[in-house]
């Protein structure tokens, strides 16, 4: 990816978990870690094996298929393709992503949207021009989640000009994928961190792995700098989702965060400050903690009690402006002591 894609892309990660050291004493020779670049940012796996059997050259190679799949950034990519309709068959992580994104359109009622494509664009958080004055009401006729259809690897779509953005769930979804591989070498201890976006395995030597929540407050561009909360994680993903990062001031010297609301095409502007969100997958945490962004806080805590597998850290502004903060109660057991 070119330098410029890759800061550009560098502001799209929302908030960054970092992995907070919590294995002193830990044999030296069982410990191994991969520290690489992709999708125009970081990524960090530690896995616990009597001998180093993956190494960066697998895992890039991994991650560099997976961009050729769902990379906007790519003009070749199989994703870039279809928005083009050069063709219509999709391959498995793009079935995968699909296939979770489009239920949760069905039940957010199209708040959960991946057919925002043109509207982060036009915003400038994809890989167009950004608009200086977006037309929404055009843009608008372009979204929607039922103008797409997926039957087995066969997309269609209702209007040719749709176009597809996985951003919101592409980068959960690719640690998934390098968790995959590390269990299929046999790998049972693990921690996977792709741009903040984690999914981890068993325990690390015994205990659970510890993960800091950066604080989302404007100017902590240093993720692990300033640590809002740590927490203890055992075979599940986890994901988090701001505002305090990517964002820009437009002409008119008003803020417009990345997190677009596909029912009005407009920028979200609610309570929230950042979501983070455990799941089984870190696809799924990926997901949530975009669609809880959008949602605001008490549509957030009705997708808590539906969602009993879903445990939730919100931060959010109150009305005296003042940062508060929301912890489901599945969520409190695994916050840890500093």
């Amino acid at each position: 990816m070119p330098k410029t894609d890759m800061m550009r892309t560098l502001l799209k990660i929302a908030v960054s978990a970092a992995i907070v050291s919590g294995c002193a004493g830990e044999p030296e020779a069982t410990r191994h870690e991969i520290n690489g670049l992709a999708q125009g940012t970081t990524y960090h796996i530690v896995y616990n094996h009597p001998e180093p059997i993956v190494s960066v050259y697998h895992t890039d190679s991994i991650l560099g298929v997976f961009d050729k799949s769902c990379s906007l950034w790519d003009s070749t990519s199989l994703i870039s393709r279809i928005n083009r309709n050069e063709t219509d068959t999709v391959d498995r992580n793009i079935k995968e992503c699909l296939e979770l994104a489009l239920r949760l359109s069905r039940e957010s009622d199209g708040l959960y949207d991946v057919t925002v494509a043109p509207l982060t664009e036009a915003y400038g958080f994809g890989s167009g021009t950004r608009a200086t004055e977006p037309d929404i009401d055009s843009l608008m006729q372009l979204v929607g989640y039922e103008k797409i259809n997926l039957a087995g690897r066969i997309i269609t779509k209702s209007d040719p000009r749709v176009r597809i953005d996985l951003n919101s769930i592409a980068q959960g979804y690719s640690a998934d994928v390098l968790a995959r591989y590390l269990e299929k070498r046999g790998i049972e201890d693990y921690l996977v961190e792709v741009g903040g976006e984690i999914i981890c395995s068993a325990s690390n030597d015994g205990k659970p792995w510890r993960v800091g929540i950066d604080r989302p407050v404007e100017g902590n561009y240093s993720p692990g700098a300033d640590l809002q909360v740590i927490l203890a994680l055992s075979s599940e993903g986890l994901a988090t989702s701001g505002n305090y990062r990517k964002f820009y001031t437009d002409e008119k010297g008003r803020p417009v965060h990345h997190s677009i609301d596909p029912r009005t095409g407009k920028s979200t502007v609610n309570e929230m400050l950042s979501a983070t969100v455990v799941a089984p997958s870190a696809i799924e945490a990926d997901a949530y903690a975009t669609l809880m962004m959008i949602s605001g806080l008490e549509d957030s805590r009705r997708i808590l009690d539906r969602n009993r597998k879903l445990a939730a850290y919100i931060v959010y502004a109150a009305e005296d402006g003042t940062m508060k903060v929301f912890v489901s109660d599945n969520m409190k057991k695994r916050i840890e002591d500093r």
